[in-house]
């Protein structure tokens, strides 16, 4: 039945912090289901989870996950087959649960999960195509789940149905196509996007709101404190701030050498004189870059 197939699912997830995985487990509560947890569960990059749970002569290994990994099982979607299409097309993530023991590999169920955009991710693509740059999705989902969520938020390319480890080969090969002084932002928040942040010119970790894993912000070299996808776009804003302060405080240190040393050495520069013209060059340095202080994200 469908309550014995979220109950196998959900032996599976208890655990995970997974928008997918806290899905399953979360629908089972709300039906009120039993749920034993597996034992040995462990997570396949790119594919889904196993586990194993109790079975007539020994553990039934239970497998979750993507139809790549169905496919490199032996295993065909069969009279689900159709089913699965309808869901792909209608943009939903597909998830197959099969089953292993001593009689062999076989085909349980079928899960589709609709994963809404958040609310500020729109907002987000909006504000950094402002900024002139181009959005590039990189999913591991079905090409058409993908496409849709790109669709509705205005992404500009989609890459999908990529692997964790092929994830920062498609950043390699973005950084390769831009002209000189472009560059590649890596935005991501899971253990599979740990490689392609550190492959990026720039990687953002997002952490908060069941986001951002210890792994993923090592890697990256910028860590966003809320799950908001508007902070992404508020960062660039950022940081095009501070390159002007750095560029405005650069030019007046240079100045004041420029003008101060050749006065000094004419000995047209009292060493008092010198040394006042310093201390004020520190103080205009460190007062501009204050500023940054009263800088507030720009409003819609």
């Amino acid at each position: 039945s469908t309550g014995d197939l979220l109950a196998l699912a959900a032996a599976l997830q208890q655990g995970s912090e997974h928008p997918l995985a806290r899905a399953v487990v979360q629908a089972a509560q709300d039906q009120a289901l039993g749920v034993q947890p597996a034992s040995n569960i462990r997570a396949v990059p790119g594919r889904g989870v196993e586990g194993e749970q109790p079975g007539g002569e020994g553990a039934v290994i239970l497998r979750l996950g993507s139809t790549r990994w169905l496919e490199e099982l032996g295993l065909s979607p069969g009279p689900l087959a159709a089913a699965a299409q309808a869901e792909t097309d209608a943009g939903h993530s597909v998830a197959w649960l099969s089953q292993e023991d001593d009689q062999g590999r076989s085909l349980r169920g079928l899960f589709a999960f609709g994963d809404a955009p958040k609310a500020s991710a729109k907002r987000a693509i909006e504000q950094l195509h402002r900024h002139g740059l181009r959005t590039v999705m990189i999913s591991g989902d079905h090409a058409g789940a993908a496409r849709a969520v790109a669709q509705t938020l205005g992404i500009d390319e989609v890459r999908a149905e990529v692997l964790p480890e092929e994830k920062a080969e498609v950043v390699a090969t973005l950084r390769q196509s831009l002209p000189a002084g472009h560059g590649v932002a890596m935005v991501g928040d899971g253990i599979n996007d740990a490689p392609a942040l550190a492959a990026a010119d720039v990687g953002l970790a997002m952490a908060g709101a069941g986001g951002g894993t210890d792994v993923a912000i090592e890697s990256a070299g910028l860590t966003l404190m809320r799950g908001d996808p508007a902070q992404v776009g508020e960062a660039w804003a950022l940081s095009v701030q501070i390159h002007r302060k750095l560029t405005q405080n650069l030019f007046w240190a240079f100045a004041y050498n420029v003008v101060g040393i050749p006065l000094a050495a004419l000995g047209l520069l009292s060493p008092v004189v010198a040394g006042a013209a310093m201390a004020l060059s520190s103080v205009s340095v460190i007062g501009n870059a204050l500023w940054l202080r009263r800088w507030r994200p720009p409003t819609e």
